[in-house]
């Protein structure tokens, strides 16, 4: 128990957590082996499809989703970031239309990173956070209008080992990572974020099935009898950025549809699960160098055109993803670089029918609300745009072939990315600008799952190099001769960390977990 701890971890706060994982750590559990039943089919060549069981659903042309809710209708521009208490304060001051609070891939699960970025949250919404750096800069919310928090849990398969749950049956278990962050921020701001005119909302991040949809609404309709709110009244994004999910968008919308706002294209996520899922299907499903993974390429064009139609059909709001340029304040030509590409992805996604989108800087808010402003006009949103031009065949979703090489650059890059990511997260930073791109644990995920895939099917670079056990270590070596070593860097953990998660004969479904028990566990 740190300082302010007990402000959050209180004995109501605890009951309500108590209760979730009574009602919800069995179906969690039940969920979590559905995925591992899955994914051993598709490895085994059964190849995911839009399901015959849900045909009714996804037939039946009357049911609508929710929508936004209170402080939602204008989603424009969505700024995302971890709720460090500075960087909730930079967020709050952007100008976006959203923030989405993220406690997962851009947060490093440390304790105090947990419950800090709780206690940030809490303070952020009865507008009494401030922050003093420790070199004295002081930080305060300014702006006269602060976007709308849509908080983002962990993922059903994280875990939150600081706190324990004991079962009906005396069984002790690790806490949900999911529950625990959703029920903190709910049960201490739900009644609060309504008074101000605004809500309880979420990002859900990871879904793999509409059962795992279902699920999250049980909990929700649970949450809200709990503390007194109308059923309805917490309003939900699903990031569709899992392969299986893009197959059961609509089924999703269905499960969520009286909590639902709309769907978000996870798009570093997408391409991590698209690499996981065919890591051992030969080598037509093997992608290049990870910068010639774009969003014009055939599979991702598919997806995100199939997740709009699917939006609009049920008048649920479709945002775009982050692209991971980020502006340099200090080199005007690679700042210069950065908007145009940034501006040139949020044209295609305004053009092609997303409402919003997501950017990581402040500083990219107005190139990405000038091109959706292009489109949209006064409107908040396209809803009304169908995209019945658009028909996705599951073949369109699975066809990974790009044709671009491997290059000997790819390989080092994915280690070096990866590695010098890892050694921040370990430290507890959990979003790195690396290279003139913001990087966080999806676009690690892809790093390493790369590496795994690649000297599986025996890849060999442009440059005629194979990509080999032997090679990856030394560059291994290579990064951590050439990393800018300091005392109490954690760069020889990260490697070793990459090493486990990348040149072991068993690929790890997350790169998080493991390293997290071992290296983020405070014990008492």
């Amino acid at each position: 128990m740190h300082e302010r701890f007990a402000e959050i971890l209180t004995p109501e706060a605890l009951a309500f957590l108590t209760q979730l994982h009574e009602l919800f750590a069995g179906p969690r559990y039940d969920r979590l082996a559905d995925r591992l039943r899955r994914g051993y089919e598709i490895g085994n060549g059964r190849d995911p499809r839009f399901r015959d069981d849900t045909a009714r659903i996804r037939e039946d042309d009357t049911w609508r989703v929710a929508g936004p809710g209170p402080g939602l209708e204008h989603r424009r521009v969505e700024i995302t970031g971890p709720t460090d208490p500075r960087m909730t304060i930079n967020a709050l001051n952007s100008g976006a239309d959203v923030w989405l609070a993220d406690q997962e891939d851009a947060t490093s699960p440390t304790w105090r990173n947990v419950i800090g970025g709780q206690l940030a949250l809490r303070d952020a919404i009865r507008g009494r956070l401030t922050h003093t750096s420790p070199d004295g800069k002081r930080y305060e919310v300014t702006a006269e209008r602060t976007p709308t928090i849509v908080m983002r849990p962990r993922g059903w398969h994280l875990e939150e080992h600081h706190l324990r749950f004991t079962d009906a049956y005396g069984r002790t278990m690790a806490a949900s990572g999911s529950l625990v962050d959703f029920g903190l921020y709910f049960f201490h701001n739900a009644t609060e974020l309504i008074a101000r005119g605004r809500g309880p909302y979420f990002y859900l991040p990871k879904l793999e099935s509409s059962e795992e949809a279902r699920l999250w609404d049980q909990v929700f309709t649970f949450a809200e009898q709990y503390v007194g709110i109308p059923h309805g009244t917490i309003r939900a994004t699903v990031l569709i950025e899992t392969l299986p999910a893009a197959f059961e968008m609509e089924e999703i919308l269905y499960e969520l549809r009286h909590h639902c706002a709309g769907l978000n294209a996870g798009r570093w996520d997408y391409i991590f699960s698209a690499i996981k899922t065919y890591r051992g299907r030969g080598a037509r499903f093997v992608l290049p160098d990870r910068n010639e993974v774009t969003m014009t390429v055939g599979f991702m064009r598919a997806y995100t055109e199939l997740l709009v139609k699917t939006c609009h059909k049920r008048g649920a709001y479709a945002i775009g993803g982050m692209s991971a340029f980020i502006p340099s304040r200090r080199d005007p030509e690679a700042n210069a670089r950065a908007l145009e590409r940034v501006a040139a992805d949020k044209k295609r996604e305004a053009g092609d029918g997303f409402d919003g989108t997501w950017v990581a800087h402040p500083d990219l808010i107005p190139v990405a609300r000038a091109e959706f402003d292009a489109v949209l006009g006064d409107r908040q949103h396209q809803v009304d745009r169908r995209r019945d031009d658009v028909a996705v065949t599951p073949r369109q979703l699975l066809d990974l072939w790009i044709g671009r090489a491997i290059t000997d650059a790819g390989v080092y890059g994915n280690v070096s990315v990866a590695i010098r990511y890892i050694e921040a997260w370990l430290r507890g930073v959990g979003a790195v600008a690396i290279d003139g791109l913001m990087e966080d644990a999806a676009t690690a995920e892809i790093s390493r799952s790369q590496i795994w895939q690649w000297i599986r099917q025996e890849q060999v670079t442009e440059e005629g190099t194979p990509i080999t056990r032997e090679h990856v270590s030394s560059l291994i070596d290579r990064v951590l001769a050439e990393a800018p070593r300091t005392d109490g860097d954690r760069f020889d953990e990260a490697a070793e960390v990459f090493r486990d998660v990348a040149l072991s004969e068993t690929f790890r479904a997350f790169l998080t977990p493991k390293a997290y028990a071992e290296h983020l566990v405070e014990l008492a």
